[in-house]
């Protein structure tokens, strides 16, 4: 999108390719309740890490972000910039976080107990359908992170490769994507393909979804020319 003057992270855009995928993967935005039964949840909401200084210590917190799959990306970028540089009283979910991180042990005991058996206590304080961890900033280039929802990703660093097309071997931009999923709620099988489609909509099928925003920001710097 830099032709209409608009910077979009790779993350970004996995966040909105990922959570358009979940329209067709219900199985992947499942969880158990307290009574022992699979629930899907109606609304999709992007979790991912942030790393955010507590003083001079570095520390790991959970944004989110409701409705990836209609939001423009473009916005989805705003929102990511803001859990990075923003302040953390000014974002509600770093806010609170930071809050139950001070809290004595034994009550944050209890809060994670609620969380497990109240769905509701869930959807509250951590309602993501889909979770996003990278560490390609650091040079990593593939990442297996822990199973915090039932689909999880972790992102490798994005680099130059050698790869064939069309009988040639050519350098393109490439990124690992792992998928650590919860076997409980769903199979191997179902799981790949829903891994298929996050590649297809990454390697191009996402560009019929930014048309229209693409379309909409050419104008807006036409008028402001």
């Amino acid at each position: 999108m830099k032709g209409v003057g608009q910077r979009v992270t790779v993350t970004a855009l996995l966040l909105k390719a990922i959570a358009i995928a979940q329209r067709d993967h219900p199985d992947t935005r499942t969880g158990w309740t307290p009574g022992g039964r699979l629930a899907t949840f109606r609304d999709i909401v992007a979790g991912f890490t942030v790393e955010r200084f507590i003083g001079s210590q570095p520390a790991v917190f959970f944004g989110a972000i409701e409705n990836p799959d209609t939001k423009p990306v473009s916005q989805i970028a705003e929102e990511l910039k803001g859990y990075a540089e923003a302040d953390m009283k000014d974002m509600e979910h770093l806010d609170v976080q930071n809050r139950f991180n001070n809290m004595p042990w034994l009550f944050r005991k209890f809060i994670l107990w609620a969380g497990r058996e109240y769905p509701w206590v869930r959807l509250r304080y951590m309602g993501a359908t889909f979770g996003l961890s990278t560490l390609g900033k650091f040079g990593v280039k593939c990442l297996v992170p822990p199973c915090v929802t039932t689909s999880t990703f972790g992102v490798g660093e994005v680099e130059e490769r050698a790869v064939v097309k069309n009988g040639q071997i050519v350098i393109r931009k490439m990124v690992t994507l792992a998928l650590n999923f919860d076997h409980r709620c769903i199979d191997g099988a179902p799981a790949a393909r829903f891994m298929q489609d996050v590649r297809r909509l990454m390697e191009g099928g996402l560009e019929s979804y930014l048309q229209p925003e693409i379309a909409l920001l050419a104008e807006k710097k036409l008028e402001l020319a």
